[in-house]
């Protein structure tokens, strides 16, 4: 990974409660998030205004499952 995020404190606050009603840690809650989010946004939208076509293989956006 390029560079750890770092969260603003409501944002880590929410993160923390939906990784302890899952039993799991941060980390992997973050992740499991962020990789269901190509369901659930506009990929015309996404792949438009890509800046890096070259992870286009891993990226959720373009129907892969980078999990």
């Amino acid at each position: 990974m390029a560079y750890a995020p770092e969260l603003n404190r409501p944002a880590s606050a929410t993160l923390r409660r939906l990784a302890w009603s899952v039993n799991k840690p941060m980390t992997k809650t973050m992740n499991a998030i962020i990789l269901k989010l190509p369901k659930l946004i506009d990929k015309e939208n996404v792949c438009k205004s890509c800046k890096d076509p070259s992870a286009c293989n891993i990226c959720g956006f373009n129907g892969n499952d980078a999990a």
